[in-house]
C-alpha cells in the first residue's frame, strides 16, 4: 500500500465516518474481485467469491444513509447485507455486520473500547452462524483481527493506530491460511474469502489514515501464482447448486434450520434473526430445500446457482466468448451443456410461493399445478443484481460476453442486461434483443453458440445476431384461451366468444417483438394446416437453416407437426422441447410452437 500522511488521531467513529470507511473498504474488494475469483478453491472451486463479495458490499454501500448516528448506519448496513449478500463469504460477512448492529444499534458514536467489544461479539455471531466452522478461512482472519484490536486498544486510544496494527495481524493470518487448509496449500493460494476481508480492512484503514475518500489508493494487485492448481473435474464439487433464500415473517429456530439444512448438503451458513433469516447451503435438491423452507416462513431473494457450470467457466471453458440467455429460451439441456450456455432463471409465482424457472420447478410439476390451480400463476423478471452479478462473474473469466434475451416488448430482462453493461463500462459485453421468445429465441441462441464454436469474434457475432433476429419467425398453435383469460392477457369477453365459436388462434410476433394474432380457425386441425402453409411459404422465401418445436403437455401433437413439416422442408426439427413454466404461465396447456430460421 502507498503511504499517506497520517492526520491527527481519531478517537471515535460516528455514522459519517463509518459510512465513508465502509465505502473505501468496499472499493478495495471491488478492485480485487477478478483476483479473488481466480484464487477461489474453497469450499468449492467455483471461482465466484470475488463477484459475490463485490455484490454484497455494493448492496450495502448503496443503502448506507448519510446520518451522524453510528447505530443507524450500522443497522442499515446489516439490513442491506442480509438482503443483498451472496455466497458463503458474503453471508458470513452479513452475519458479521449483524453482530456489529446488535452491539452498536443504540450508539451515536463509538470509542475504540466500544468498537473493539462490538467486533468481538460480531465474530462470536459469525462462528455461531455455521454448523461446522472451518479454520483457514475468513473466520480465522476475522478472529485474528478482533483479537489484535483488543490487544492494541489496551495501549492506544487512536483508531488509526489500532486499525493499522490490527491490519498487520489480519494480513499475517491470511498468509497462514494455506497452513490450515490442505486444499489451499495444494493450489498455492490463500483463502479467497479471507483475502476479501483483508481487502476491506485495507480500504478502511487507509481511509482512517487519510480522512478523504478521494485519497484512497488503488491497491496493487498481488502477484498471481504461476501455478494455481487446476482441478481435474467436477468431482471436487459434491453438490451442484449454491442455494440461498431469505426467510421472513417467520419464527425460525437457528439450530433446527442449520441441522435440517445439512441433510440437504453442506456449507451451511445461517445469518440474521429468527424473524428474518438468510440461509446458504450447497445441495443437489434446491426444489426440496425450498419446499421445506416455505414451512418456516415466506421466502424471498431465492438463488440456486449451478456450481458445476461455474467450475467449467473457471477451469474448463471451451471458448473465449461467454453466451448468456434467460429461461424463456426453451433449449434442450444437452445443447445448453454442450455449448456452456449460461441461463438466467425467471421467477414463477403460485400465490405466495415463488419458484426459479426450470431450477426449483420443472415443466412437469408446473403443468400439474397449473391444471387445477385456483389462482393463476404470475411471472417476474430476475433481480437486477442477479443479471449484473452473472455478467460481472463471466467477464472475469472470458474475453467477452454476449447476452441474448426474450423480446424487450415482453419482458424487462433485456433492459436489466443493458443497465448492467452500463455499470461495467469498458468490459466487452454485448446485449441482444432477440425480439423472440421460447423456441424462436432458442434457435437464435443455438445458432450463435455454433458461431462461437466456429471461432467467430464478438464483433462478428454482434452482426450475426442482428441477421439471425431478422431471419427468425415463430408460430404458436393455441389450444384454448382460458389460460390467457385467467392470466389477464385476453379479456373475459373475447375468451367467451372464442369458446362459443370454438376459435383456435395462431399467435406470432411482429418485427418489434410484440405478440400479434396471426390467424385463427375453428379447429386445431385447421390451425395445423394454416401453420404448415406458413412454414411452406417461409421455406419458399429462402433456404431454411433449421426449425424446432416446443409444446406444453402436447408431445403427440408436436410430433405430428414434426412429421408434417419434415415432409415440407426435407429435414427433421433440431429438437422438440417442453415449454418452460415462465412461458407456459401465459399460454397454457396444449400449446405447440414452431420456430424457424432462414440461412
Amino acid at each position: 500500500m502507498s503511504e499517506i500522511a497520517v492526520r491527527q488521531g481519531v478517537t471515535y467513529i460516528d455514522g459519517h465516518r463509518f459510512r465513508a470507511a465502509f465505502i473505501a473498504g468496499a472499493q478495495a474488494i471491488i478492485n480485487d474481485r477478478a483476483y479473488l475469483n481466480k484464487i477461489n478453491v474453497f469450499p468449492v472451486p467455483d471461482a465466484d467469491t470475488g463477484t459475490n463479495l463485490a455484490s454484497t458490499v455494493q448492496a450495502v454501500a448503496a443503502e448506507l444513509p448519510t446520518d451522524p448516528s453510528l447505530g443507524k448506519v450500522v443497522s442499515d448496513a446489516a439490513d442491506a447485507a442480509l438482503m443483498g449478500s451472496r455466497g458463503n463469504s458474503g453471508i458470513i460477512f452479513a452475519q458479521f455486520l449483524y453482530g456489529l448492529s446488535k452491539s452498536l444499534k443504540n450508539e451515536r458514536l463509538a470509542t475504540p473500547a466500544k468498537f473493539v467489544e462490538a467486533a468481538r461479539v460480531s465474530v462470536e455471531h459469525v462462528y455461531a452462524s455455521l454448523l461446522n466452522p472451518v479454520e483457514g478461512t475468513i473466520l480465522t482472519v476475522m478472529r485474528a483481527w478482533s483479537v489484535a484490536l483488543e490487544k492494541f486498544s489496551a495501549t492506544s486510544n487512536d483508531f488509526q493506530v489500532i486499525l493499522h496494527k490490527s491490519l498487520k495481524a489480519a494480513e499475517k493470518a491470511l498468509k497462514d491460511t494455506p497452513k490450515q487448509l490442505e486444499v489451499l496449500a495444494r493450489a498455492g493460494v490463500v483463502d479467497s474469502g479471507a483475502k476479501g476481508f483483508v481487502d476491506l480492512l485495507q480500504g478502511i484503514t487507509e481511509f482512517m489514515r487519510s480522512g478523504n475518500l478521494r485519497d484512497i489508493p488503488v491497491f496493487e494487485k498481488p502477484e498471481e501464482s504461476a501455478e494455481i492448481h487446476q482441478f481435474s473435474g467436477d468431482d471436487d464439487i459434491p453438490y451442484r447448486y449454491c442455494t440461498e433464500a431469505l426467510i421472513t415473517d417467520g419464527q425460525v429456530d437457528f439450530v433446527e434450520v442449520k441441522r435440517k439444512a445439512e441433510s440437504f448438503g453442506d456449507s451451511v451458513v445461517v445469518a440474521g434473526s429468527p424473524q428474518r433469516l438468510r440461509l446458504h447451503v450447497h445441495t443437489n435438491d434446491p426444489a426440496e430445500l425450498f419446499d421445506w423452507l416455505r414451512e418456516k416462513g415466506e421466502l424471498a431473494s431465492m438463488k440456486a446457482e449451478d456450481m458445476i457450470r461455474q467450475f467449467e467457466v473457471s477451469h474448463k471453458r471451451k471458448y473465449p466468448i461467454a453466451l448468456v440467455t434467460d429461461s424463456a429460451c426453451d433449449l434442450p439441456q444437452e445443447i445448453i451443456e454442450k455449448y456452456q450456455i449460461n441461463v438466467i432463471p425467471f421467477t414463477v409465482n403460485f400465490g405466495e410461493n415463488s419458484y426459479l424457472d426450470k431450477v426449483t420447478i420443472t415443466p412437469d410439476k408446473f403443468y400439474s399445478m397449473l391444471d387445477g390451480a385456483p389462482v393463476h400463476p404470475s411471472t417476474a423478471q430476475p433481480s437486477p443484481a442477479m443479471v449484473s452479478n452473472l455478467l460481472s462473474f463471466l467477464k472475469t473469466h472470458y474475453d467477452s460476453v454476449m447476452s441474448v434475451h426474450i423480446s424487450s416488448q415482453l419482458s424487462g430482462i433485456h433492459n436489466l442486461a443493458v443497465q448492467a453493461v452500463e455499470n461495467h463500462e469498458g468490459d466487452d459485453i454485448h446485449v441482444v434483443d432477440s425480439k423472440q421468445l421460447s423456441v424462436s429465441q432458442g434457435l437464435i441462441v443455438y445458432r450463435l453458440a455454433q458461431a462461437i464454436e466456429a471461432g467467430k469474434s464478438i464483433t462478428e457475432l454482434a452482426d450475426l445476431a442482428k441477421s439471425y433476429v431478422e431471419k427468425t419467425r415463430v408460430y404458436v398453435d393455441v389450444a384454448t384461451l382460458k389460460f390467457m383469460v385467467r392470466g389477464g392477457r385476453v379479456s373475459p369477453l373475447k375468451g367467451l366468444v372464442a369458446k362459443v365459436l370454438n376459435l383456435k388462434p395462431i399467435i406470432s410476433l411482429d418485427k418489434e417483438g410484440k405478440g400479434v394474432a396471426f390467424g385463427k380457425s375453428f379447429s386445431r386441425q385447421g390451425n395445423m394446416e394454416k401453420i404448415k402453409k406458413l412454414v411452406t411459404d417461409f421455406g419458399q422465401e429462402g433456404q431454411v437453416w433449421n426449425y424446432a418445436i416446443v409444446h406444453a403437455r402436447a408431445l403427440d401433437r408436436a410430433q405430428v407437426y414434426a412429421a408434417d413439416i419434415e415432409k415440407v422442408l426435407g429435414k427433421a426439427p433440431a429438437y422438440i422441447q417442453e415449454i418452460s413454466p415462465v412461458v407456459g404461465a401465459h399460454n397454457g396447456i396444449g400449446v405447440v410452437g414452431i420456430g424457424i430460421m432462414h440461412e
